[in-house]
């Protein structure tokens, strides 16, 4: 059964990607890909971050580019975002 899904991507380059999942009814990890782990500072024993374990049932450096994406035009890339270059029409 394969589990892939169609993702978009910014690096290295703007594209549409198809990628592995994991699997839905693993006993493992329940869907989810990994176990976090949460670990403390050794002096304190205050939360100092997390930790992330992999499931073997998946394998998520698996995708392959479907579509490369073109870069927006670099005067549309300097423009306030809040502001829509259509709304106006020129005519």
């Amino acid at each position: 059964m394969t589990r892939l899904r169609i993702q978009h991507t910014t690096w290295p380059r703007r594209a549409l990607v198809l990628t592995d999942t994991p699997r839905p009814d693993c006993p493992d990890c329940d869907g989810d890909g990994g176990t976090a782990h949460d670990y403390g500072d050794y002096e304190t024993g205050e939360y100092a971050g997390t930790d992330w374990e992999r499931c073997p049932c998946w394998d998520e450096t698996r995708r392959w580019t479907l579509l490369p994406l073109p870069r927006r035009p670099r005067w549309l890339r300097r423009q306030d975002p809040d502001v829509d270059p259509w709304a106006e029409s020129p005519f």
